[in-house]
């Protein structure tokens, strides 16, 4: 089927209703399985073989963040758009460093759904800008200590020398994924490009014991 295929994963009936209505009036959207559990989610990506997957956090059986780590260690070939009514800080930075391709806020208008599923089809990190003022709020700018864990994991691989795409391979992540974590690097540091970013690496990280 032509177009982009699209797998919906909510508990809320009538959220899962309400999309699935709304996405199959574009002409270049196809809902081909909706799901109220992550268990079930797993079963539909593995048997349809979406090119998006719509995921809400809270599900039972397993959560959004369970079912991204599933999809990722089986290395599912499917983008993930992790749709949610939280906004803070630990939440989407846990779906960010467990791989999400993009996110969608179910406080917002539904149009913006529609959008950020076309951009994590074309490998387009979509992030609304209400959720980034949350997650850049929480995180003040200082030294590698400060970074996350997977801003050091990709701190590191820059200093290996490796590119933008071969860090999204090793990490399982989308390109965009890992420019949005460069860019949160570069703050941190105070550092403005790859070159400085790995030696300031260099020059940081622990001698031997």
């Amino acid at each position: 089927m032509s177009g982009i295929n699209i797998v919906l994963a909510d508990d809320h009936a009538l959220v899962l209703e309400g999309l699935r209505s709304m996405i199959d009036a574009e002409p270049d959207m196809h809902v081909v399985a909706v799901v109220g559990d992550g268990e079930s989610l797993i079963a539909a990506i593995r048997r349809e073989r979406p090119d998006v997957a719509v995921v809400d956090i809270e599900m039972p059986e397993m959560n959004g963040l369970r079912c991204l780590e599933r999809i990722r260690a089986e290395n599912l070939p499917v983008r993930v758009l992790v749709l949610t009514a939280y906004s803070d800080g630990a939440t989407l930075r846990a779906a960010l460093d467990g791989g999400a391709d993009g996110f969608a806020l179910k406080t917002e208008p539904p149009r913006h759904t529609i959008d950020a599923i076309r951009h994590v089809h074309r490998g387009q990190l979509a992030f609304p800008i209400a959720a980034r003022r949350w997650l850049t709020r929480q995180e003040p700018t200082g030294p590698t200590s400060e970074l996350t864990e997977r801003e050091r994991e990709v701190l590191q691989l820059v200093a290996e020398g490796l590119t933008n795409q071969e860090m999204a391979r090793r990490l399982r992540v989308s390109d965009s994924t890992v420019k949005f974590h460069l860019q949160n690097v570069y703050v941190k540091l105070g550092v403005s490009n790859r070159t400085e970013a790995a030696a300031h690496f260099l020059r940081n990280r622990p001698g031997p014991t």
